[in-house]
């Protein structure tokens, strides 16, 4: 069993859907992946696709299913739910194994939660170029990070 069994709350729902948006048809993001609804890529999204409000949001809560359990599942250390959220924001955006593979994970097991925050500027590109908006998302993440409970 994880040391954390947390789910993401109303407030990390909030930080995703305000930096994900909301298109009800599909799309390609920055780097070419297809998107609908609040940020939902995978195999079932394809060019010319239409949801519902209602189906956008059903794909964000099994999504944020997915997150949970896995961010649950590679953090080893005690966190609280705004680090948690934080952490569901990051992995939502970049993918699991992002997240699994990063410095900001290896330190935030180590226990060193300062060093983990500071982490999530550096993840501020797409496409191998800077990105305004992800790093509004990234420094919005850090700030959710860093807010006791």
């Amino acid at each position: 069993m994880s040391v954390n069994q947390l789910s993401c709350s109303p407030r990390g729902r909030a930080l995703i859907e305000k930096f994900e948006g909301l298109r009800l048809t599909a799309y390609q993001d920055m780097v070419g992946v297809w998107t609908i609804g609040y940020g939902h890529t995978g195999p079932d999204v394809k060019a010319g696709l239409t949801i519902t409000q209602q189906q956008a949001e059903q794909l964000l809560i099994n999504d944020l299913a997915r997150f949970n359990n896995g961010v649950n599942a590679l953090v080893t250390v005690k966190i609280n739910q705004n680090q948690f959220d934080a952490l569901i924001s990051f992995s939502y955006n970049l993918g699991l194994g992002s997240l699994q593979q990063s410095t900001l994970l290896r330190l935030l097991n180590a226990g060193n939660f300062q060093a983990a925050a500071d982490q999530f500027p550096r993840w501020d590109r797409a496409g191998g170029k800077e990105v305004a908006g992800l790093l509004a998302r990234r420094n919005a993440e850090r700030a959710l990070f860093l807010t006791p409970d």
